[in-house]
């Protein structure tokens, strides 16, 4: 394997583990704060959410990427001058993007609320709206690290972030709910706020630590310096269609936030009814599922500086390999985690929920939770190729494929939520559709543009074969014992053992591979 296939394998790793650390933080948040503020105060803290991410992505999502790719590609050029003016310019840029939207978000608060239906929800609005701007101004330091291939900045703050939600929002939302839910709610949301601020303080001081390390690195490239003006435009081409790629999802979560309760409620439901149901779908069943997906986000973070690097020195060798190592670790992550998660749906809603949910509440939960798990390899492979052709500087076709996939999912929520028996039932059918549709096309394009054949054994074949001996061994287990989270940890544990043995027996990973996870670039 060679030195950029294991900077890569070290840097999923650092992000991997991290993700998954916070990505269960996360969920043990919503179990308290779930007690504390009830299905109907989540209801409230989830409307909020998808006007917040989508705001923040507007602002956030591709000038990060766009940084990284830059950043990486002026220093395999040897042009570090080059890369220090790119973290400036894109550290202006989107510190005045993040401050528009966050005075949007402010302005538009009460029309915010009317649109989702809840009115509730207005304070929680207001609370969170300085976030988008502080998320921003930290999404630019986190580009210029990653764009060196350093990860663990962007691993640490991301545990700040988690950790800190815990000892700050819980405590907000536990003050905010003896007024009402929406204070409650608002809490949790102000807690947030507080602790991406916190976070960004540490990138700061961190950036302060290391600049005369960075500035040490010598210019050899003897190339003219590039025009602010120019750096700029190129920054803004690379990362307008990352941007628009990246705001699909949270777009259509964005409408989901509206049409689902609209829609249920179509069915007969009432508000009451139809509100607790979305909070249980957004709030606790996505929220697990993003526990594995946080690996997908480690692959794609990694793979783009370091495809971007070898595409600048023309390596397309490192290409081929890099990309290749991307795609067989998607699908060597994702097929477990998809068929393991739905597997034993009930028994993981039971061990985070069992206390704070009624019977009712736990079986529709565990049975979304069955059927959305199946999206996690769709979304790893997807977050893979997407990355890789970012890195090949095709950025606009995983813009297009989403933008497919997410007009398949809002047409089918419209019209599946809305059959009675349905309902909300019909969210999870309509994600796994997207998906396929935005993951076909975005691996064929990387073939085409990566110089690439399809490997089926290594990426399916194989893992695929793993995950079936693996799911048998769960499903035996299921079958024959009770639910309780002891059980619940022992079968899990039984089968990332037989999966791992059955994948090394297989060939579908390499003791090499683990070896690698060890190594962590300096």
């Amino acid at each position: 394997m060679g030195k950029g296939s294991k900077s890569i394998v070290a840097g999923m790793t650092v992000l991997g583990i991290t993700g998954i650390i916070c990505k269960l933080v996360g969920v043990l948040f919503s179990i308290p704060l779930t007690w504390l503020i009830g299905a109907d105060g989540l209801g409230v803290f989830q409307a909020v959410f998808p006007t917040y991410n989508l705001l923040l992505t507007v602002s956030s999502a591709g000038l990060p990427v766009a940084v990284s790719r830059m950043v990486s590609h002026c220093l395999a050029k040897d042009d570090p001058r080059s890369a220090k003016q790119v973290f400036r310019i894109a550290l202006t840029l989107l510190t005045a993007l993040g401050c528009v939207c966050t005075i949007l978000m402010l302005a538009g608060s009460a029309m915010l609320a009317a649109r989702v239906s809840q009115p509730e929800s207005q304070l929680g609005f207001q609370v969170i709206a300085p976030c988008v701007a502080i998320v921003c101004m930290l999404s630019a330091f986190r580009g210029f690290m990653q764009g060196q291939q350093n990860m663990m900045p962007t691993a640490i703050s991301q545990l700040i972030e988690q950790c800190g939600k815990v000892f700050v929002s819980l405590p907000l939302s536990y003050w905010g709910a003896r007024i009402d839910i929406a204070h409650g709610a608002a809490g949790a949301l102000l807690g947030i706020t507080i602790v991406e601020a916190a976070a960004l303080v540490y990138m700061i001081l961190l950036y302060y630590r290391k600049r005369r390390g960075f500035e040490a690195i010598p210019q050899l490239s003897q190339d003219d310096p590039i025009p602010g003006s120019t750096l700029a435009k190129r920054l803004l081409f690379i990362s307008i269609p990352i941007t628009i790629s990246a705001c699909i999802v949270p777009l259509s979560q964005f409408v989901d936030s509206a049409m689902l309760v609209d829609r249920m409620m179509a069915t007969g439901m009432t508000l009451e009814q139809a509100r607790p149901v979305y909070g249980l779908f957004t709030g606790l069943v996505i929220r697990l599922i993003n526990v594995p997906t946080a690996l997908a986000l480690a692959i794609s973070m990694s793979l783009v500086p370091a495809i971007s690097s070898a595409r600048a020195t023309e390596d397309y060798a490192a290409v081929k390999r890099q990309s290749d190592l991307g795609l067989r670790f998607a699908f060597l992550i994702g097929l477990p985690c998809s068929i393991g998660m739905s597997l034993l749906s009930r028994n993981i809603i039971a061990f985070f929920y069992q206390e704070t949910l009624s019977a009712e509440h736990l079986r529709i939960a565990s049975e979304l939770l069955s059927v959305s798990s199946l999206t996690v390899v769709l979304f790893t492979v997807v977050q893979a190729t997407t990355s890789i052709l970012q890195g090949l500087h095709y950025q606009r076709i995983p813009m297009y494929t989403l933008i497919a996939g997410v007009v398949c999912k809002i047409v089918l929520n419209y019209i599946l939520v809305g059959i009675p028996g349905i309902d909300i039932h019909g969210a999870p059918i309509s994600s796994i559709v997207c998906y396929t549709v935005s993951m076909v096309p975005n691996l064929y394009f990387v073939l085409r543009h990566g110089r690439m054949r399809l490997n089926l054994s290594g990426w399916i074949v194989r893992p695929g074969i793993a995950t079936a001996v693996m799911g048998l061994a769960v499903w035996g287990l299921r079958a024959l014992l009770p639910v309780s989270r002891l059980i619940t940890i022992a079968e899990i544990a039984v089968g990332v053992i037989v999966y791992v043995a059955v994948a090394l027996a297989v060939k579908a990973v390499s003791p090499e591979d683990f070896r690698t996870l060890r190594r962590r670039k300096a």
